[in-house]
C-alpha cells in the first residue's frame, strides 16, 4: 500500500487552528442574523406586523418578502421555493422574516414582537395520505427492460412485499452558516457553507436583483456537509445576502442546533413495494418495484434522487425483466434533499431486501443466492437501463472476502450459538454494493482548475470542488505535486473562489476527485508544456549540440531534466525566475467533461455513469430479544477504490460511510407529531452512531491491484458507496430476530431497526409461533 499522505488541515483540526466561517474576524460593524420560521405546517397567512419588532433597541432590520430587491425564490432546479413566504406558509420551518441585530438577544426580543394572524389547513404529513390525495411534486418517472408482467406469470415462485425506510438527519458538526460582506458598490462577499459556491452566488444575485459578476462566494472548509449543503446551504446564504444588502453592513446567520434540524430537509423516506419472480436456485427472472418518496414541500433535487433509486434497485443483481415506477410525493414538510449516497440506499435497501426474502423462502443462505444472481463478466451484464457493467469486480471481491472472513465457518459458530441461547440471537449477513459515479444529470460532469506558479517555485491551486472534511485539498495537492514532479511542500489548495474558478458544479455525486482532479491535471500538463519549451531552448543554448526537444523534457524529483541527455537539469526551483525573464505565463486554467456518458431522462436508458463503484460488507450481530438493543461484534469490508489517490483517506471514508450508514440502518429514526412538528430536533432526541456503535472487530481492506481505466491516476470515487455497506448490518440484525423463530418464519421488518422494531418483530414472531403450535395441536 502506498505511504500515506496526511489530511492537509488534520494537524490545523486537532489543534483548533483550521478556520471556520463562525471563527472568522470581521469588526464591531458585525451584525447577528435571524430567521423566523413557521410553526405550522400548513397556514394561510393573513396578515403581519412587524412595526413593534423594529422598534427593539439594536435591531437594524427586519425583513418580509416585500423587502426583497430581485426575485423571491430560491429553488435550485424547479423554481417553487420561496425565500420569505408570502401568503402562505408550507411546512414548519419555512423562513418568514429576517433579523439583524447587534446582538443575539436582540433578535430573539424583536421575532417575540413579530405579529401574525393565520389560517390553519389541513396538511399532508405522510407518504400514504399524499398518494390517496394524489399529491405529486410531478409526473411519475419509469424504467423498464422486457415484460415483467409476462415473466412474473411463467416464473415457479413469486413473492410481494412493501418497505419503509426512514428519513435521515445530515448531523453535520457545523451547523448552516454564512458571513457577508459589502464591498463597494453592489459588490457582495459572501463566505458560506456550500457544497455548490456556483449556485449559492447565483441564488444570491437573483434575490439581490443584481449581476452574478458582483457576487464572489468562497469556501474555506466546511464542517461537514453530507449532501445537506449542496442545495440547502442556499437558504442561510439567500437570508444572509438580503439582511447584508438591507443594512449596508456586515452579517452573520448561524443556525442553531435545533434550528437546524427543524428547517432543513432530510434523506428521503420511502415506502417501496416489489414483486419478484424467481427460480428454485433463487435466480432471479423478473421483477416489479414501485417506489415513493416523501420530496417534502419543494422540488429541491427530489427527481434526481428518485432517479438515481430507480437506477440502484437492481444493485448488484441481474434481473432480465423488470420495470420501475418512482413517485415523489408532495407533503407539508421541509424540503428533503441529498444526503450520501442521493437515492442509492433506499433502492438498495429494496434490492437486497428481496434477496434476503427469496433465500429464507427457498431455506438456503442469502449470501449463496446473491451470488448465483450477480451481474456477469461476459454475458448477464447490462442493466435495466441499458449500460453494460465493465470491470466488473463483485466476483472477485466476493470470493476474496468470503475467505478471509471465514464467513461459513462463523455461519455454524452462530447457528449453534442460537440454538443454546433462547435470550440473545446472532446473525450474519453479507451484502454487495455496485453504485454507478457520475451525476445523472449529464451536463453537471464538468470542471474547472487554476493553477498559478510563482518564481520562488511554489504552485497556488485552485479547483472548483469544496473540501468538508473527506480530504478533496489533499488529493488535489497530491496530483498536482505528482504531475509537476515535486515535493508536496510545493503546492498548496486555495479556498474554492467563484471569481478563481467559474460556473463549477456541486461537490457531490462522489465526483469531485474525478473531475477537479482531471481540470488540475490538465492545467498542470498546459503549464508543463510552455516550461518544457523554455528549459529545452535553455539547455541548448548551454550545451549546443545536440539541441534538447521540449518532448523530451520531464519533471522528476523537484527536477526539470532531459531525460535523453541527463546531465541537462536544473532544479525546478531553480527554473521558475528564468521563466519570467524569458516572458512565460505561469497561470493555466484547466478544464475537464466526463467523456462518453449520456443519459436519456424520458426513456430511462443509457449510460449513466463513467464506471461502478464495488464493495463488500459483512456484519455479525448480537440482538438482545428481550429489549431490542443490538451489538456489532464484527464487521468486515473490502472496497474497490482503483489505485487509491490516498489509502489514509480513503480508508477513513469507508469506515465513515458505513458508520454513517449504521445509523440511518439502526438508530437514526425521526418523528414528527399530527402538526408536523419535528420531535428529533436535537442530540438528546436523536441518536448518530458513537463510540460504543463502532463494531468490536472492524475489519476494513481496499481491494488491490485492479486500477481504473481513464480516470485521475487510475483511482476510483469512495465518498458515497460506503454508506450501503451498512445494508449487511441491518440484514444481519434480521438473521438474530429470525432465529428467535428458528429460521422458520419471516420477520416483519423496516429501516431502522430501531430497539421498537426489533423487540415488536419479535414478538409478532413468538405469536406467529404460538399459533402455528396451537394449530399443529388441533391436527394432532
Amino acid at each position: 500500500m502506498k505511504s500515506v499522505t496526511p489530511h492537509e488541515s488534520a494537524s490545523k483540526h486537532v489543534s483548533g487552528e483550521a478556520v471556520y466561517i463562525d471563527d472568522m474576524l470581521v469588526s464591531e460593524q458585525l451584525l447577528v442574523g435571524r430567521v423566523m420560521y413557521s410553526p405550522h405546517a400548513h397556514a394561510r397567512v393573513k396578515s403581519f406586523d412587524l412595526s413593534e419588532a423594529k422598534k427593539i433597541q439594536g435591531v437594524q432590520a427586519v425583513l418580509s418578502y416585500k423587502d426583497i430587491p430581485g426575485h423571491n425564490q430560491m429553488g435550485p432546479v424547479v423554481k417553487d421555493e420561496v425565500c420569505l413566504a408570502e401568503d402562505e406558509v408550507f411546512c414548519v420551518g419555512q423562513g418568514m422574516f429576517l433579523i439583524g441585530a447587534g446582538t443575539e438577544e436582540q433578535c430573539l426580543e424583536a421575532e417575540q414582537r413579530i405579529k401574525v394572524e393565520y389560517e390553519i389547513l389541513e396538511p399532508i404529513l405522510t407518504i400514504e395520505k399524499a398518494l390517496e390525495k394524489n399529491s405529486l411534486l410531478g409526473p411519475p418517472r419509469k424504467m423498464k427492460r422486457g415484460n415483467a408482467d409476462d415473466a412474473l406469470k411463467s416464473a415457479p415462485h413469486v413473492i410481494k412485499g412493501e418497505l419503509q425506510t426512514g428519513a435521515q438527519e445530515h448531523w453535520y458538526l457545523e451547523t448552516q452558516v454564512c458571513l457577508c460582506v459589502p464591498g463597494e458598490g453592489k459588490e457582495m462577499n459572501v463566505f458560506s457553507s456550500t457544497q455548490h459556491p456556483s449556485e449559492t452566488q447565483s441564488l444570491i444575485a437573483e434575490v439581490l436583483g443584481i449581476a452574478k459578476n458582483e457576487v464572489v462566494v468562497e469556501v474555506r472548509r466546511m464542517g461537514g456537509a453530507f449532501g445537506g449543503k449542496e442545495t440547502q446551504g442556499n437558504h442561510t446564504a439567500c437570508w444572509t445576502a438580503l439582511l447584508c444588502w438591507a443594512t449596508k453592513r456586515p452579517v452573520k446567520i448561524r443556525l442553531f442546533r435545533d434550528d437546524d434540524q427543524k428547517i432543513t430537509g432530510k434523506r428521503h423516506r420511502f415506502l417501496s413495494r416489489y414483486e419478484v419472480g424467481f427460480d428454485a436456485e433463487g435466480k432471479i427472472l423478473a421483477a416489479k418495484y414501485e417506489l415513493n418518496s416523501d420530496g417534502g414541500c419543494a422540488t429541491d433535487l427530489s427527481f434526481a434522487i428518485m432517479e438515481r433509486a430507480m437506477l440502484h434497485v437492481d444493485n448488484a443483481s441481474f434481473v432480465p425483466d423488470i420495470s420501475v415506477v418512482g413517485r415523489v410525493c408532495k407533503t407539508n414538510l421541509p424540503s428533503n434533499t441529498a444526503f450520501r449516497g442521493f437515492g442509492g440506499p433506499q433502492g438498495m435497501a429494496v434490492a437486497e431486501t428481496v434477496v434476503d426474502r427469496i433465500a429464507r423462502f427457498l431455506g438456503k443462505d442469502s449470501a449463496e443466492v446473491r451470488r448465483k444472481n450477480f451481474y456477469g463478466l461476459e454475458t448477464s451484464n447490462v442493466t435495466h437501463y441499458g449500460e453494460t457493467l465493465e470491470n466488473n469486480r463483485l466476483f472477485m471481491i466476493y470470493d476474496q472476502l468470503m475467505k478471509t472472513s471465514a464467513y461459513w465457518n462463523r455461519r455454524k459458530d452462530i447457528d449453534a450459538f442460537n440454538s443454546k441461547n433462547e435470550f440473545f440471537k446472532k446473525g450474519l449477513a453479507a451484502t454487495p454494493v455496485k453504485f454507478g459515479i457520475s451525476f445523472t444529470t449529464t451536463f453537471l460532469n464538468q470542471a474547472g482548475a487554476l493553477v498559478n506558479v510563482y518564481k520562488d517555485g511554489t504552485i497556488l491551486v485552485n479547483h472548483g470542488g469544496t473540501e468538508m472534511g473527506q480530504g478533496l485539498h489533499t488529493k488535489m495537492q497530491q496530483i498536482a505535486a505528482s504531475e509537476f514532479g515535486v515535493r508536496l511542500h510545493r503546492v498548496k489548495v486555495n479556498a474554492t473562489n467563484t471569481s478563481k474558478v467559474p460556473n463549477t458544479s456541486a461537490t457531490a455525486a462522489s465526483a469531485g476527485a474525478d473531475l477537479n482532479g482531471m481540470a488540475v491535471k490538465n492545467a498542470v500538463e498546459t503549464l508543463k508544456g510552455r516550461i518544457a519549451e523554455a528549459v529545452a531552448q535553455i539547455f541548448t543554448e548551454k550545451y549546443q549540440t545536440p539541441p534538447s526537444k521540449k518532448e523530451d523534457v520531464v519533471f522528476q524529483d523537484d527536477m526539470i531534466l532531459d531525460m535523453m541527455h541527463p546531465e541537462r537539469k536544473i532544479a525546478f526551483a531553480d527554473a521558475m525566475p528564468l521563466m519570467q525573464l524569458r516572458q512565460v505565463s505561469l497561470s493555466a486554467t484547466g478544464y475537464y467533461k466526463t467523456p462518453g456518458i449520456g443519459w436519456d431522462k424520458e426513456k430511462g436508458w443509457g449510460r449513466p455513469f463513467h464506471y461502478y463503484a464495488f464493495g463488500m460488507c459483512v456484519s455479525e450481530v448480537l440482538v438482545d430479544v428481550l429489549t431490542g438493543r443490538h451489538t456489532l461484534l464484527r464487521t468486515d469490508i473490502l472496497h474497490d477504490v482503483g489505485d487509491s489517490l490516498n489509502p489514509g483517506i480513503d480508508l477513513g471514508q469507508v469506515e465513515g460511510g458505513y458508520i454513517q450508514g449504521v445509523g440511518w440502518c439502526t438508530t437514526e429514526e425521526i418523528k414528527w407529531d399530527e402538526k408536523g412538528n419535528l420531535l428529533t430536533h436535537s442530540p438528546d432526541t436523536y441518536k448518530i452512531p458513537s463510540v460504543q456503535d463502532i463494531p468490536k472487530d472492524f475489519r476494513v481492506d481496499l481491494l488491490q491491484n485492479v486500477p481504473n481505466p481513464s480516470t485521475i491516476r487510475k483511482s476510483k470515487a469512495v465518498a458515497e458507496p460506503p454508506l450501503m455497506l451498512a445494508l449487511s448490518t441491518w440484514l444481519a440484525i434480521k438473521d438474530a430476530i429470525s432465529a428467535a423463530a428458528n429460521h422458520e418464519i419471516e420477520p416483519e421488518y423496516s429501516l431502522p431497526a430501531t430497539n421498537e422494531v426489533i423487540v415488536l418483530s419479535v414478538e409478532r414472531l413468538k405469536k406467529q409461533m404460538a399459533a402455528s403450535d396451537v394449530e399443529v395441536a388441533a391436527k394432532g
